[in-house]
């Protein structure tokens, strides 16, 4: 199987980084086609990508808005 092609046309946000792996909000192009939103986490060398979720112009403004409305004060740790 080979390799996906993309090019990283604007990088958006670092969200964590453990030295090996980083988790990255970026706009991509996967193998020539449109620009979409991108999440996943990545090599630090960029050498290897790892699973994420790429999303159409739509569904990220859907995910904006949701997340402008989440309620921050829910404890994540807690929820059984």
């Amino acid at each position: 199987m080979s390799e996906p092609k993309y090019e990283i046309v604007k990088k958006i946000a670092e969200l964590s980084n453990n030295g090996k792996w980083k988790k990255e909000i970026n706009v991509i192009k996967w193998n020539g086609g449109k620009a979409k939103l991108d999440i996943r986490s990545w090599a630090v060398e960029e050498d290897r990508i790892g699973k994420g979720i790429t999303l159409n112009h739509d569904e990220a403004s859907l995910l904006a808005e949701s997340l402008t409305n989440y309620d921050s004060e829910i404890d994540l740790d807690s929820i059984e």
